[in-house]
């Protein structure tokens, strides 16, 4: 075998195995330091004083999810607060059915805009318009945990320098097989990825369905930019070049809807991806200079995860060729089902599963009924991350600079 071939074997192999022990490392030492021995999330640490909060609703073509999420967000356990819905260009019948909410809510609050300018736009808009410096953001189709807004503003109000916290979403719709491996995925995955990025020293995204910001912290780098198809990741980024501190708190729950579908999945996640790909060339200069450092690990965790996708992308090409016309003996692949190394992946990610049960029942008694799908997890979504992972790179790359990034409603799950 050609030493070239041999290498990507191996970097296609430990790359996996080595992120799952540093995700569970990271993941169970933040629980047992952090969370084990915490207050309940019904019972949120009380504040020397409750400050005016506002929370942000950017809505597009929403009328389906309006009551549940406003009914959430005004049901919130915290003393002080408003809600502002911004109606970005609704199609359907959105603006009405805010207009008719508004009168029966004193703490709601309407913005009207006449046309689509996408999700950083409207929550830019609606950060202008808000009457506080803490600002809870959250999708159109999220439902609040009623404690989650004092989870969030008890973080920015504790430290000067706490620029944004990110909450702990939930799957809401798990009538599917794609439904109850995002279960699996968000608890086991990304609560995990968080929890290790938080003890590690930066977070690669604020969750964009639910996050706290401090206003001053965006005026100082200039808000959401309205270019970006993910904008929670440059949000992220921009914050940490500015040197504020991102938290994690996994009592701050919220509930959205998630793909159902194979075609709203792909959308979803090629998306997330070309978002990943944007950040990393747009702040590629700033994070090179020494003031960026502890941003470091961050981009070569990033950098490492496009090598892997393009790695397992070759060997498959490969394999394929082999199939159909005569490769040398030192590109040849013969298989690509698992030997005894797949069965160390499936036994590391089958132990991942398991601690993040440990951590995750806290937040949801009966979370375990979903692990017994997580055996189809690898296929599924190590198979769809190289997919859009190579898509996105020429994707992104391709793309006009400065064009709007406008609202795309996406698959919110089977009705």
């Amino acid at each position: 075998m050609h030493p070239l071939v041999y290498a990507l074997l191996q970097f296609a192999f430990f790359y996996p195995l080595i992120m799952a022990f540093f995700w569970m490392s990271g993941g169970l030492y933040y629980f047992f330091r952090r969370e084990r021995k915490a207050r309940d999330r019904h019972d949120p640490p009380p504040l020397e004083h409750y400050p005016f909060a506002s929370i942000l609703i950017p809505c597009h073509n929403e009328a389906d999810n309006l009551e549940d999420t406003l009914g959430a967000a005004l049901n919130q356990r915290y003393p002080d607060y408003e809600v502002i819905a911004i109606n970005d260009g609704s199609s359907d019948d959105t603006g009405v059915r805010l207009d008719a909410l508004v009168l029966q809510h004193p703490r709601l609050r309407v913005i009207h805009l006449d046309r689509n300018m996408g999700k950083a736009n409207a929550l830019r808009m609606g950060a202008l318009a808000a009457h506080s410096d803490y600002l809870v953001c959250i999708d159109g189709d999220a439902m609040l945990e009623s404690y989650a807004t004092h989870w969030l503003v008890w973080h920015l109000t504790s430290g000067p320098r706490v620029g944004a916290v990110t909450g702990n979403p939930r799957i809401r719709n798990r009538s599917t097989l794609l439904g109850r491996l995002q279960v699996a995925e968000f608890s086991s995955i990304i609560g995990m990825i968080k929890r290790a990025q938080r003890v590690y020293g930066r977070i690669f995204t604020i969750s964009g369905v639910i996050a706290g910001f401090r206003r001053t912290a965006l005026h100082r780098i200039g808000y959401w930019a309205e270019d970006m198809v993910t904008e929670d990741i440059d949000i992220s980024w921009r914050l940490q070049l500015d040197h504020w501190d991102i938290r994690y708190e996994p009592n701050a729950l919220c509930f959205i809807l998630m793909p159902e579908t194979l075609r709203g999945l792909w959308r979803q996640r090629l998306r997330w991806a070309q978002g990943g790909v944007e950040v990393a060339l747009r702040h590629a200069r700033a994070l090179l200079s020494w003031r960026s450092r502890r941003m470091w690990g961050l981009l070569l965790e990033y950098l490492f995860s496009v090598v892997w996708a393009y790695t397992m992308a070759t060997i498959l090409v490969l394999w394929v060729l082999g199939r159909f016309i005569p490769m040398p003996p030192q590109l040849y692949i013969s298989s690509v089902l698992p030997h005894w190394h797949g069965v160390m992946l499936a036994l590391v990610c089958l132990a991942q599963f398991a601690s993040s049960l440990i951590i995750d029942r806290r937040y949801e008694t009966h979370v375990g009924r979903n692990y017994f799908w997580v055996i189809w997890y690898p296929v599924a979504y190590w198979l769809i991350s190289l997919l859009t992972t190579v898509v996105a790179v020429p994707k992104t790359l391709l793309k006009p600079r400065g064009k709007r990034a406008t609202w795309v409603s996406p698959d919110r799950g089977i009705r």
